[in-house]
């Protein structure tokens, strides 16, 4: 079992909004929208996308690593901060 099980449909529906953001981006470049403003859409984009990465990050721990035992919750947490070290360094 996932650690968003419960949470899947608000993130399905999180995601759809998201896709048509981006949808509504390419449609901005097709009508040569002034730069700052697509740029603005991207960072929108980029902060929504951040906000449903930090959500799996809370729900991983909480569920498939505090749920864990023994060795494996170790390997959980490796797993853990290797994904935390993945979104910081970008």
């Amino acid at each position: 079992m996932v650690g968003y099980q419960a949470d899947k449909d608000r993130l399905l529906k999180r995601l759809s909004k998201i896709e048509g953001q981006v949808r509504g981006v390419s449609r901005m470049v097709e009508e040569e929208r002034y730069c700052i403003d697509v740029l603005t859409q991207i960072g929108a984009i980029e902060a929504a996308l951040d906000k449903v990465a930090l959500g799996l990050l809370d729900d991983h721990t909480r569920h498939c690593v505090v749920e864990a035992e023994g060795g494996e919750r170790t390997e959980k947490v490796d797993e853990l901060m290797a994904a935390l070290g993945r979104f910081v360094a970008r």
